[in-house]
């Protein structure tokens, strides 16, 4: 059987299980007794070793079934989960990370894991008290001694059993005894299984269902049952009905279905039955409620596993992409049928340009709809990259993470990630301070990093903040003149922002040792040139002493912005209009010149004024010449400046398109459109204008 056209949906699989178990690791290591969390991690890595054993992928399922033994002592409370049987699962998760990358890449998934294995294997062996292998044998004996009247099972109902302790369910076999005197037998045993229908889901039943419906059974029957609740709590349950003698109530685990299979003389049957159901006992899903005897069972799980309907599907990013770049053309086609319309003037055209018109909107809504992702994408790896961080540099540190479910277009997704790595791994070297620094500066030993986002009109901002030392003006300062980024001339005549911002330099570093961490001069130079390029910009707050603020601001989408576009000369321009103030008229008197530079009032504010035409060298334009120009206001942080334009042509929705490999760099341009005439316009970046 060819498993090729089952592999992208394995990959996308086991990076989803991946990232559950990794979360689920840092939840019980903050909680390591609650065993709730336990099951969760061995669901996970229950079905991701039968994902990779039905691949073929041998080592990725031997190191995962390393990794269950260890789990499976938690879970049974044989084991106690501790700091180096932590630190352990974690490097098998990375091992098992880097086979998928490595199949993700064309590779065959091996690794050499033996040093992992070794160190699982002596956990399962070493740290087991000699006292539980007592216990067990005990508990075992008093199995054998409760289970003289097993029902014998199928295969079916012994995999469904299985796999149901597997993924956390109860697994119960209940005996219920009737009173003698009790004249309606099958009423009260009616009302033992609407009760049980209520909580779970029984499995076989002896006599059958029909036989206790009629009377056929003496004073007791029996039953395997799959429930939530625990064994107490159905006992007492039970007892509660009226004319119910006693209940007897013995928890299965899968050592008492192998146990069942030597009572029935089947051992050797049951434990090829299971080999046969193993490839495909991940595709087992819990039972529904049922009080029918097994073949009605059957039915239901088959109807449940194969008709369930899901609400979600897969889709390849490519074709998203693809998607896209068909919609660009359409409203490239759009805003020229508006054009024609406008000029030919008939009324049918109009109408029918018009209904377009509001149709594609809506299409455009959808498609960029298609194309958001939530930031969690992103924000899910960080927990564990902090954590290791914080055992590294040996620092206690809490990583709060807000709005998670924030959505940004997925090439602003796929380019947010490493910057804002570097940002955490500042903010855990340079602004928390060690255990001992902040008790003595009186704060609690364990720092707070804060990792939010949220929207803001036509932005996403992504916020990281640390209540750690924060940033001294003096120490920055020092350490850029020492470096040669600024003369102490122009260091002391900078605001505080603008020291700030100095972090940004090439090069620039305040740590004084170099470490695997930090310390090289490389990193926040790297954040500011990435988020630049996505048409964002990142500010610094900071009061020393209490911590420091680092904020990105980035756009919403790359693909479709709202746009002004303008004219000078025979040249257009489109300028987004999230980076637009407002738009005005100023006659040349109003122009004022301070040392050597152009500005012009605004607001009771002086801003520069800026010339377009001399800046592309426009040949057929120059606002020299004319008596008033129109200007655009743009903003870039807390910084303003005015753009002088020829005239305006209007807003439009325009399709950003990219100026490719054969042109280089052109500062102040970040990409180019289409128009409706079929010209091609340029589009601005006004952050490059502002500096």
């Amino acid at each position: 059987m060819d498993m090729n056209q089952y592999l992208s949906m394995f990959i996308d699989e086991s990076n989803d299980h991946l990232q559950s178990l990794n979360e689920k690791m840092l939840e019980l290591e903050t909680n390591p007794d609650d065993l709730s969390i336990v099951q969760v991690i061995f669901r996970s890595a229950h079905t991701l070793k039968g994902m990779a054993a039905t691949m073929g992928y041998e080592d990725l399922a031997s190191l995962t079934h390393q990794m269950e033994n260890v789990l499976d002592l938690v879970r049974n409370q044989k084991l106690a989960m501790q700091d180096f049987i932590f630190d352990t699962l974690f490097k098998s998760l990375d091992a098992l990370e880097s086979m998928v990358e490595d199949i993700t890449n064309g590779g065959t998934g091996k690794a050499d894991v033996s040093a992992i294995v070794t160190s699982l294997q002596a956990i399962v062996l070493g740290e087991t008290p000699s006292t539980q292998g007592g216990n067990k044998s005990t508990t075992v004996d008093q199995r054998k001694d409760n289970m003289n009247h097993l029902i014998q099972l199928d295969e079916f109902q012994y995999s469904i059993l299985d796999q149901s302790i597997t993924e956390g369910h109860r697994a119960l076999y209940l005996e219920v005894f009737i009173r003698e005197d009790c004249h309606l037998k099958a009423v009260r045993a009616y009302m033992v299984f609407d009760l049980l229908e209520r909580s779970g889901e029984v499995i076989k039943t002896h006599p059958s269902v029909e036989d206790i419906e009629q009377e056929k059974f003496e004073r007791s029957f029996s039953l395997y049952y799959i429930t939530q609740k625990s064994a107490d709590e159905m006992q007492r349950m039970i007892l509660n009905l009226s004319e119910i003698d006693k209940v007897s109530v013995v928890e299965l685990d899968h050592e008492s279905l192998k146990l069942m299979g030597e009572i029935n003389n089947s051992t050797r049957e049951v434990a090829t039955t299971a080999e046969m159901v193993k490839p495909t006992e991940s595709n087992i899903v819990a039972p529904q409620l049922s009080t029918e005897p097994t073949k009605q069972a059957s039915k239901e799980v088959a109807k449940t596993t194969s008709s369930a309907s899901t609400r979600t599907i897969r889709v390849d990013i490519e074709r998203l992409d693809v998607l896209m770049n068909l919609f660009s053309e359409l409203l490239i086609d759009r805003v020229r049928l508006e054009q024609l319309a406008s000029e030919v003037r008939n009324s049918e055209l109009t109408e029918t340009v018009e209904h377009m018109s509001r149709v594609s909107s809506d299409l455009q809504n959808i498609v960029l709809k298609l194309r958001m992702v939530p930031v969690d994408t992103v924000f899910n790896r960080f927990p564990r990259m902090i954590r290791d961080l914080a055992k590294s540099l040996d620092k206690k540190i809490d990583l709060v993470i807000t709005g998670s479910e924030t959505e940004l277009d997925r090439t602003v997704i796929d380019e947010i990630g490493d910057p804002l790595v570097h940002l955490l791994r500042n903010a855990v070297d340079h602004g928390i301070e060690s255990v001992a620094d902040r008790l003595a500066a009186g704060k609690s030993e364990t720092g707070t990093v804060n990792l939010r986002a949220f929207h803001s009109g036509n932005h996403v901002f992504i916020e990281i903040e640390e209540d750690g030392r924060g940033i001294y003006r003096e120490n920055v300062l020092k350490s850029a003149i020492k470096k040669g980024v600024v003369t102490e001339a122009q260091g002391s005549a900078m605001t505080d922002e603008e020291v700030h911002q100095l972090l940004f330099a090439p090069g620039f570093s305040t740590a004084e040792v170099i470490s695997d961490v930090s310390g090289r001069g490389v990193g926040l130079d790297v954040v500011k040139a990435k988020i630049t390029a996505l048409g964002g910009h990142v500010t610094i707050i900071s009061k020393p002493g209490q911590g420091t603020n680092f904020s990105v601001q980035l756009p919403l989408t790359l693909s479709i912005i709202s746009a002004m576009l303008v004219q000078l000369g025979s040249e257009k321009y489109a300028i987004p209009l999230t980076s637009i103030v407002e738009t005005g008229v100023i006659n040349h008197n109003q122009i004022r010149t301070v040392h050597g530079n152009k500005m012009v009032e605004f607001r009771g504010v002086q801003i520069p004024l800026i010339s377009l035409s001399r800046i592309f060298s426009v040949p057929d334009f120059d606002e020299s010449q004319e008596e008033e120009s129109e200007i655009i206001v743009i903003r870039k942080g807390d910084k303003m400046a005015a753009l002088a334009i020829e005239d305006f042509i209007g807003q439009s929705e325009i399709v950003l398109k990219s100026l490719g490999k054969y042109l280089p760099q052109i500062s102040g341009v970040s990409g180019a459109t289409i128009l409706g005439d079929g010209q091609v316009a340029l589009i601005l970046d006004p952050n490059a204008f502002i500096k």
